[in-house]
């Protein structure tokens, strides 16, 4: 019985999660616990838990008195985050190039060349391959706190790359992503995390305009 709930919980997270950063909850919209359990056939218990999951990871607000909401883009938070990803990152970059080893290249090499030849078409599996590029250039830096913090500044980034895919100018990724994998490999640590901090700051700006 603890098993099935523990499922259910689970597919009603993961469904509000990939409609919210599918855009089919716009910015800011009331994210209303009696509706969604209504729509989706379940209790509200199973909801509520899975919005303060949500709210965990960044993607809902918990309104006093009012509920639950997405995220507004016009919000602060991005533009903040944007900023710590853009000073964190490129410093463990600067580690891991410094530290990586004959696997890391591997590592770094292996999961380019899977990104470079993943269709944008297929969102979900680029977004992975994307994340799992940005995640192996860092690991050479060896340091399992920096990591998960990236982590969780990656995760906390999803809307903005979400939202960013519409409001921000065309950009090529390709371009970026390999300009990125060759200064790393070659050992061009100003390079890469000069290169690094300017792909995390291009994501956001769309928001700002």
């Amino acid at each position: 019985m603890v098993e099935a709930k523990q499922m259910l919980s689970e597919r009603v997270y993961a469904s509000l999660r990939e409609r919210i950063l599918s855009g089919r909850f716009a910015p800011g919209a009331a994210l209303k616990p009696q509706e969604l359990a209504s729509a989706d056939g379940v209790s509200l218990a199973v909801v509520r838990e899975a919005l303060v999951r949500l709210v965990g990871d960044g993607l809902a607000d918990r309104l006093t008195n009012r509920g639950f909401a997405v995220p507004a883009a016009s919000d602060r938070r991005w533009q903040d985050l944007a900023e710590t990803r853009a000073t964190f990152e490129p410093a463990v970059l600067r580690l891991a190039v410094e530290r990586g080893d004959l696997e890391w290249e591997a590592r770094v090499k292996a999961s380019h060349h899977r990104l470079a030849r993943t269709s944008t078409y297929d969102e979900k599996v680029w977004n992975g391959a994307h994340r799992d590029f940005h995640r192996a250039l860092l690991e050479g830096c060896g340091n399992a706190v920096m990591l998960e913090t990236f982590d969780r500044l990656w995760l906390a980034s999803e809307l903005v790359r979400a939202w960013a895919t519409d409001l921000a100018p065309p950009r090529d990724h390709l371009a970026e992503h390999r300009a990125l994998e060759e200064a790393a490999l070659a050992g061009e640590i100003d390079a890469a995390a000069d290169l690094l901090a300017r792909h995390i700051t291009l994501t956001a700006a769309g928001l700002c305009e």
